[in-house]
């Protein structure tokens, strides 16, 4: 079905470039990316919390009660040009640590993964995301604790 999704969407951008400029060409294609499901994000029954989504999937929160938990959650992201609500985002996150490690990294399709809180870290700030893929992403070893996340 997501392939059938892709093809329609790539179809509809080959028929309308016939008559449109550079500037609309690239507009049509970040948007045939916006558009297409987010496959990248872990699936919400994998998912060791609750996160509730926002305007699109790159914000909303995320609440965790970690127990001697290894693994990583990739939480919000996505891939766009230029994201519909704006390249900038706000991102808070606070960590209580019983054991074990965690870290908050912002991977991105520009630069090198770069963290943002960890284990018993809090974290405030604001990224000017690129024009790539985005990805808010938990790694985690053994930790138990817990964890709150709001991007907006």
């Amino acid at each position: 079905m997501k392939k059938i999704i892709f093809l329609f969407l790539i179809m509809c951008c080959f028929i309308s470039m016939t008559a449109c400029s550079k500037d609309e060409i690239i507009e049509q294609y970040n948007q045939a990316l916006q558009a297409l499901p987010d496959t990248g994000l872990t699936d919400k029954k994998e998912l060791q919390g609750k996160r509730s989504p926002g305007t699109d999937s790159y914000v909303g929160t995320y609440e965790a009660n970690y127990e001697d938990f290894s693994g990583e959650e990739v939480l919000f992201g996505g891939t766009a040009l230029e994201r519909d609500g704006g390249n900038e985002i706000e991102i808070s996150c606070h960590m209580d640590t019983e054991s074990g490690t965690l870290k908050l990294i912002l991977q991105t399709g520009a630069d090198e993964p770069e963290i943002l809180c960890d284990t018993e870290d809090s974290y405030s700030g604001t990224i000017d995301l690129p024009s790539a893929s985005n990805y808010i992403t938990v790694v985690a070893e053994h930790y138990t604790g817990t964890l709150e996340l709001a991007v907006q």
